[in-house]
């Protein structure tokens, strides 16, 4: 059986093009900089899991409020397609209508 060296070479690229990236300052900078707020992150929330707690219980209060407020916007962008499909025939009506009622004025 033949081993792919598809993984492996993705690996090897992804982990070249991070450490040619930290050539540039900045980058440098950005990367530790980054981190350290991170390592801040995990040391308090680690500390305070019951905010940690709170707040992944906020964000899904609000993800969900998004999705209901999501599903209503659906339903009445598709009511709102339905009315549009049945205006061309409307549409029609009215012409043919007003194309009657002008050519019954005198000339």
């Amino acid at each position: 059986m033949v081993k792919s060296k598809l993984v492996p070479a993705i690996l090897i690229g992804a982990v070249a093009g991070a450490v040619v990236s930290m050539f540039d300052r900045a980058t440098r900078e950005h990367t530790v900089e980054a981190t350290k707020k991170m390592k801040d992150n995990v040391t308090y929330y680690a500390q305070n899991s019951d905010e940690l707690i709170r707040l992944i219980e906020t964000k899904a209060e609000q993800f969900h409020s998004l999705y209901l407020s999501s599903q209503e916007n659906l339903n009445t962008l598709l009511e709102k397609a339905d009315e549009v499909k049945s205006l061309p025939s409307t549409v029609q009506s009215m012409v043919a209508e007003t194309k009657e009622a002008f050519s019954k004025l005198p000339n």
